[in-house]
Order: structure tokens, then C-alpha cells, then sequence
């Protein structure tokens, strides 16, 4: 799953860059409204983390711009801002949740799962399967007829971008930005050595589906039935 944060304040990016990455999440960062603006029309994501003060955008008219186009993308304000007059004003312009600082991680996180399980996700599926295998986004685990497969966080996110676009083929560009993020080089090798990863796991299981490798182009997780 992928973050956008917009904050202005680097240490507290930084802070949630570091947290979400090691729970699995792919994570960009904007310093300002405006190139917030720009990353969540341009890309994908699944949830927004804005931050209210911003320069040259608030993050209160970044959310308001963001639902006057018709997007759905679940938002969360974080912010210092805590009189009830402010959230009041936060949710009326389209956020989803209003958490105010300092805060507790866990709660964030609990927060996004939350934001997450809601229906008006474009993809509100919560478990997914494909054959013998389900995939619970939540708990964050996948069962091979009653018996867990044990991922690591990069290899999980891998593995649900692919059974969200079964059948498909997804170029490499396509994983690096929803798997990792906007700087990572979709020319490395870091993604096959994951794609062989999640092969080897599987390999001895009595699964009904396997990652294909379309040469040139990228890969394509195919049911058997």
C-alpha cells in the first residue's frame, strides 16, 4: 500500500517516512501544498497524510481541492491544531480523520488501518484470494490452506499489488512506484530478486497460481483455474 505525506516539517517527514516503511508501506513526501497537489494527482496512492500549515497550500485547501475533482482517496489530517472549531473545519472539507499532535504511532497506525477497511476505498477489498491462498490486507497475512506463509514487509506489498491486478501484466515502473516509492530505480534488480523470493516460498506449496515473467515488460501473477 502507498502513503503520501505532506508535511513541511523534514524531521517529523521523516519521522513517519521511516515508522510506515517499516511496516510495510510504500511512503513519498511533498514539503508544500502545491507539490502535494501535484504527487496525488499524478500518482496512485491509498491513503494522504496531510499536515494543515503548509506553504503555498494549506493542507485544509489541499484536501478541499482534492474532493472539489471528484477524488476518494482516503485523508487524514495531522496536525498541532487542536481546538474543536479546527477539526470541525478539517472534516467538513472532505477529511476522513483528524489526529492532532504529538500523537501516539500505534494510534496513527490503528488510524490508518481504520481509514483503510472503509468502503469508499476504490479497491475496498480487505482480503484477497486467488485459489488455495487468502490474503488478509488487515492482519497482514497469508494462509495456503490453513497453514501462514511468512513475508516480510516488502515481499507481502509485492505480493498484493500483484493479485490486485491478476492477469495483468505490470511493468516493472508500475511495481517501483506502488511497492517502493517515486526515487526507487524500477532498473535494479531488487525486484526480481522479490519476485524469486516470493517464488521460493510458494515453490513447495499446493498453490493453484504462479508469477509469470513477461520478457521485456515486467510480470503477471496468473490463476491456474
Amino acid at each position: 500500500m502507498r502513503i503520501l505525506i505532506v508535511e513541511d516539517e523534514k524531521k517529523m517527514a521523516g519521522f513517519l517516512d521511516r515508522g510506515l516503511r517499516a511496516e510495510g508501506y510504500a511512503v513519498d513526501i511533498a514539503y508544500d501544498g502545491e507539490k502535494g497537489w501535484e504527487y496525488a494527482v499524478t500518482n496512485e496512492y491509498d491513503v494522504l497524510i496531510l499536515d494543515w500549515m503548509l506553504p503555498r497550500m494549506s493542507g485544509v485547501d489541499l484536501c478541499k481541492k482534492i474532493r472539489n475533482e471528484g477524488r476518494q482517496v482516503p485523508i487524514l489530517i495531522l496536525t498541532a491544531r487542536d481546538t474543536v472549531e479546527d477539526k470541525i473545519q478539517g472534516l467538513d472539507v472532505g477529511a476522513d480523520d483528524y489526529l492532532t499532535k504529538p500523537f501516539s504511532f500505534d494510534e496513527l497506525l490503528a488510524r490508518l488501518r481504520a481509514l483503510l477497511r472503509r468502503p469508499h476505498r476504490l479497491k475496498d477489498k480487505t482480503v484477497l484470494e486467488c485459489g488455495t491462498m487468502t490474503m488478509d490486507l488487515i492482519k497482514r497475512r497469508v494462509v495456503v490452506e490453513g497453514e501462514e506463509i511468512a513475508l516480510s514487509q516488502k515481499e507481502f506489498s509485492l505480493l498484493e499489488y500483484l493479485l490486485r491486478h491478476e492477469g495483468e501484466v505490470v511493468s516493472r515502473t508500475a511495481i517501483a512506484e506502488h511497492v517502493w516509492d517515486l526515487h526507487f530505480d524500477p532498473m535494479s534488480n531488487t525486484i526480481d530478486v522479490y519476485i524469486n523470493f516470493l517464488r521460493k516460498k510458494f515453490g513447495e506449496k499446493n498453490i493453484d497460481f504462479r508469477i509469470e515473467t513477461v520478457r521485456g515488460t515486467g510480470y503477471r501473477l496468473v490463476s491456474e483455474k
